[in-house]
């Protein structure tokens, strides 16, 4: 293996565990906003990201969780899993202006009427890679059978969303669906859950190449590069974090991960505090 390799193995090694954590519904991180777990209505507004919580602040009874969906693959995969792991919710309704050339609303409306193919693509979606990577067809099958959808694509209207949430809930079916039995992958299949911690100060080891003072200016950014006999080695400008953490890299000037991304991190911390006009003070590592 590579210096890179062996440095991410020594990580995951060192700093980082698997140890299992209590999961709590909704199971899959996302931009969204839970209402009531045991409700039968979602809500996805699509590319219409703030009618999201303006729709869970008007608290429709029925309403279990809203929130936005902006691409046809990851996005998606994202909704189906937390769905499925809740039988109470019985209504899909998307809502919201279509994120342009994703099409997220049709590919959804595609993926009720087609499903997937061999190649888990969605046959019929108009967007650009509707393909669900990460899914069987027994969880899209079983996504598909437990929820109605629900057509109300161009809706940006949180109160007409929120009559419709409402009527669906009213008509439910009661009991909610047992859980769902869905077959359980094989092992080396599932993607394990990594608890990130970190080392302490005493034990992170300094780069070679330098060190960095990074300066917020009204017109960009400009980061001071020393040795460690505090000599200064050059000056970098930049308009934003971006162009100078690039310069960094694609010159050489920094030699380690963990220093790469302390810079990124510090960059746009100094150019957040720039555009906000707040005072920046640099981290230490």
């Amino acid at each position: 293996m590579g210096t890179m390799e062996n440095f991410g193995f020594f990580l995951s090694r060192t700093f980082a565990t698997t140890k299992a954590k209590k999961r709590i519904w909704p199971f899959v991180p996302g931009s969204y906003y839970v209402l009531d777990p045991a409700a039968p209505v979602a809500v996805t507004t699509l590319g219409s990201v703030a009618l999201a919580k303006e729709v869970a602040d008007a608290k429709p009874t029925g309403l279990c969780i809203v929130g936005k969906v902006e691409t046809e693959n990851i996005g998606i995969e994202k909704i189906i899993r937390n769905v499925i792991s809740n039988p109470a919710i019985r209504y899909f309704v998307c809502a919201g202006a279509e994120p342009p050339k994703h099409l997220t609303g049709a590919t959804f409306l595609a993926l009720f009427k087609n499903g997937i193919d061999a190649a888990r693509r969605i046959p019929g979606s108009p967007g650009m890679r509707p393909v669900l990577p990460n899914l069987d067809r027994a969880e899209v099958d079983a996504f598909r059978r437990q929820v109605e959808p629900i057509n109300l694509i161009g809706c940006t209207d949180p109160a007409l969303i929120a009559v419709k949430v409402a009527e669906l809930a009213a008509r439910a079916p009661k009991p909610p669906l047992p859980p769902l039995d869905l077959p359980v992958p094989p092992a080396e299949a599932v993607v394990p859950h990594v608890v990130a911690t970190a080392p302490p100060p005493d034990r992170i080891k300094l780069d070679k190449g330098g060190y960095f003072v990074i300066d917020p200016r009204a017109e960009g950014l400009f980061v001071e590069h020393y040795d460690y006999r505090d000599r200064l080695l050059r000056t970098i400008e930049g308009p934003d974090a971006r162009t100078v953490y690039w310069s960094l890299i694609l010159n050489g000037w920094v030699t380690k991960l963990d220093h790469a991304a302390y810079l990124g991190k510090e960059l746009a911390r100094a150019d957040l505090c720039r555009k906000l006009g707040q005072p920046f003070v640099q981290d230490a590592a």
